[in-house]
């Protein structure tokens, strides 16, 4: 059984952010992989992902998706 679970590391040992369903003192393999440099003691969100990209577009991005993604003009409003 393979399980994927998020865990704070708080120097001495893992700690689930969700319950899991394993039964105590169940052996098991742990592969560790930092999610987001720098961020510790609580779970991230992908917002704040996306924010440390520092990512740069167009300011009417939202409002004219279309246009960008796929070269169509939005429809003029009358």
């Amino acid at each position: 059984m393979v399980t994927v679970i998020e865990a704070t590391f708080d120097g001495t040992v893992f700690r689930p952010v969700e319950p899991i369903q394993l039964e105590p003192n169940s052996i098991v393999r742990l592969t560790v992989e930092k999610l987001l440099p720098g961020k510790t003691g609580r779970p991230y969100a992908s917002l704040d992902l996306l924010a440390s990209l520092k990512l740069e577009g167009p300011a009417d991005w939202s409002a004219n998706v279309a246009k960008y993604l796929y070269g169509e003009e939005p429809p003029s409003e009358s």
